[in-house]
């Protein structure tokens, strides 16, 4: 079984991720990101494909992206640093999020053949069209099981998402606003009535809330109207201030308390 699926059997609530883009704070880190979070108990990781117009992404992943590349990082080498981590014990559910283009450069076979060779579960790709999606990389992502995870927005229509919730597997990406990533203080009273609104549908997928989440307010307004909360500017930022990932990892647990 695809370890997304699996995971989301076993543990229906309360669940944890982490974004982190591939290449940042060091060109060679993300090996030893990885193997952190699995030990301090994250339940998937979501690690991000470094591009040079990250359309979806604020600032502090912009910047991140770019440190990313000038440091040489390349899906290539990306895929390269993952191979050897599943030989290590590595068993968490590993998710690539990235634009299309480098991926389409790669090729859509090689691309997923590539992914299950390395122990990666799953893909995001924000702006893959939904036509595409089914006509072209699902039938190929199926055969290797990898599973492409949508997002929905407060503007996607009903009809949008539950056309989404039927013809995708493993969770939902439920971006907590129209707008770019960044981290908030709070969910306004819009971003409650979204999330009540798409409870209300009863979705037969989980779902996971992202886009604006780094303190306790965010998280559990997060964990409580989903199966949980995706966490990534916020990482990003930590990230970059303490140049590894268990005092960066330690410095996110204490903002979420407060």
């Amino acid at each position: 079984m695809n370890r997304i699926n699996e995971l989301f059997e076993r543990k229906s609530q309360g669940l944890l991720s982490l974004y982190f883009c591939a290449g940042h704070p060091t060109p060679d880190s993300t090996p030893d990101i990885i193997r952190t979070l699995e030990q301090k108990g994250i339940d998937f990781i979501e690690v991000g494909i470094p591009f040079s117009d990250p359309m979806a992404d604020g600032p502090v992943i912009q910047d991140a992206a770019t440190k990313a590349l000038r440091g040489g990082m390349t899906l290539q080498k990306l895929f390269s640093q993952l191979e050897p981590l599943r030989g290590e014990g590595v068993k968490l559910p590993l998710i690539l999020m990235g634009y299309i283009n480098p991926i389409y450069h790669m090729g859509y076979e090689p691309f997923f053949r590539r992914c299950q060779e390395v122990g990666v579960d799953g893909v995001i790709i924000p702006d893959l069209p939904f036509k595409d999606y089914m006509n072209e990389v699902k039938p190929i992502a199926d055969r290797y099981d990898i599973r492409v995870i949508m997002l929905i927005t407060p503007e996607t229509s009903d009809e949008r998402i539950r056309f989404i919730d039927q013809n995708t597997d493993g969770f939902i990406y439920m971006v907590s606003s129209a707008a770019t990533t960044g981290a908030q203080k709070e969910f306004d009273a819009a971003k409650q009535a979204y999330f009540e609104r798409i409870n209300a549908m009863q979705l037969q997928h989980p779902r996971m809330i992202g886009f604006g989440i780094s303190n306790r307010q965010t998280l559990e307004s997060a964990q409580a109207n989903a199966a949980g909360a995706i966490i990534g500017s916020k990482f990003v930022s930590l990230l970059d201030e303490h140049q590894a990932p268990l005092p960066a990892i330690e410095a996110l647990f204490t903002a979420l308390k407060e």
